[in-house]
């Protein structure tokens, strides 16, 4: 699976997650600044599932038809920059769930799922 963490998402988890070998690319790396948009265009592109804490991808999916392979939104009002990337890391050690084709959202409640229409 290939990842690509959206600029609000921690440097400290990115890292985490390329050290253990992902297949991941961070958008203030490989093009800052851009919008939404083309960040979801970029995954689109590449076959990439988005990492973010960004809700705005929801409405560019269900409102404006963007159809990535998958996102993954934290929702996490305090956090350690690394704890995404560990929730990540456990979740693979359990059996990931099928990111793939869904929109995620990760919160301190748990993992909820919506399938993104093809």
């Amino acid at each position: 699976m290939k990842w690509l963490a959206d600029e609000n998402f921690p440097m400290a988890s990115f890292k985490l997650l390329a050290s253990k070998n992902w297949d991941i690319k961070h958008i203030s790396i490989e093009n800052p600044s851009i919008e939404d948009f083309k960040v979801i265009e970029f995954a689109i592109n590449e076959h990439r599932l988005i990492l973010t804490f960004d809700s705005d991808f929801g409405t560019l999916i269900f409102k404006e038809g963007y159809r990535p392979i998958g996102v993954i939104y934290f929702r996490l009002p305090q956090f350690h920059p690394e704890a995404p990337a560990q929730i990540l890391l456990n979740l693979q050690e359990t059996g990931f769930h099928p990111f793939e084709f869904h929109f995620t959202v990760i919160s301190d409640d748990g993992i909820r799922q919506r399938s993104i229409p093809k």
